[in-house]
């Protein structure tokens, strides 16, 4: 059985609704920006409050809404306000979310399920919406069915480093649930999903957006995390990271292609590097432990 996802190439509306999550800041922010630039297209703008929008210009083809992604009846009521304005949703990005780093073993429950609420369960939420009004709503406004889905996890969401485990469980979760929902969705649907996995990228990302656990006593100056941290912050790190003004134009630029969509797409040369070697090591297990993986199987008597 053939479950290849995105199977049919996708041609994006010239007036295309888009409608972003966690839209007050960072990469949100920035595709919201260039989106409203835009001679044509239309914006469904989110964030928990709407005054944290303040930065997106307003005007006849942009809605601002209120939108906490770990509420179902906020999210509902976000995508029909959405649907009750525009009639439509095009381009659906799923990009609300924070990082929670430090110790595994320091942090607290609490602060365990708020991530995976927020990275997981908010982007499971808008996204079972997304497939149906692209599937049952799109074609009652006199256009045609489909749409592009986009889970922005980051390439957190491919490979893990110390210091971040929730935030990667969450990731990781996220493009296994895309991974499967693209392969459930009908072609003739025309539903595309899309894992955008950027690199650094300059942000507030290790800033505001980010909680940090107390420092758990086993894990002295020179444990992996605190290596890992220095680095992060230290003054040069950001210079090689990703333009937020690039990663909206490489977005665009991948939604009006016309060509098929791929199921995940770095962003940054730092995350297509990490990747490609995350593969080789991956591969390199694979090839030194075949024997011992195929061992299970009975050998024919």
């Amino acid at each position: 059985m053939d479950f290849t996802p995105n199977s049919t190439r996708y041609n994006l509306p010239s007036d295309a609704v888009w409608f972003i999550t966690g839209c007050s800041s960072g990469i949100g922010q920035g595709i919201a920006k260039y989106v409203t630039a835009h001679p044509t297209y239309r914006l469904v703008a989110t964030a928990r409050k709407t005054a944290a929008l303040d930065a997106i210009a307003d005007g006849p083809r942009v809605l601002k809404v209120a939108l906490d992604v770990t509420s179902q009846s906020s999210v509902d009521a976000a995508v029909a306000a959405a649907v009750d304005r525009f009639g439509r949703l095009d381009v659906v990005i799923n990009n609300a979310g924070y990082s929670l780093w430090g110790d595994t073993e320091a942090a607290t429950e609490e602060q365990e399920r708020r991530q995976i609420e927020t990275l997981f369960w908010g982007t499971v939420r808008v996204s079972k919406h997304a497939v149906r009004v692209m599937r049952d709503e799109n074609p009652k406004s006199g256009g045609r069915q489909g749409g592009i889905i986009l889970n922005v996890t980051s390439m957190g969401g491919f490979l893990a480093v110390p210091g971040g485990a929730f935030y990667h469980a969450g990731k990781f979760a996220v493009e296994g649930f895309t991974e499967a929902f693209a392969k459930e969705v009908r072609p003739e649907w025309n539903i595309n999903f899309c894992i955008i996995e950027p690199g650094g990228v300059s942000t507030n990302f290790t800033g505001s957006s980010m909680d940090v656990c107390q420092g758990h006593p086993a894990y002295l100056k020179d444990a992996p995390a605190r290596l890992l941290e220095q680095y992060m912050m230290s003054s040069g790190t950001a210079s090689g990271w990703s333009d937020i003004g690039l990663i909206a134009k490489a977005i665009d630029k991948l939604v009006t292609s016309g060509d098929r969509i791929p199921i995940r797409l770095p962003l940054g040369s730092d995350s297509y590097g990490a990747i490609v070697h995350e593969v080789e090591l991956v591969k390199k297990d694979l090839e030194d432990f075949k024997e011992l993986s195929n061992s299970t199987i009975p050998t024919s008597k």
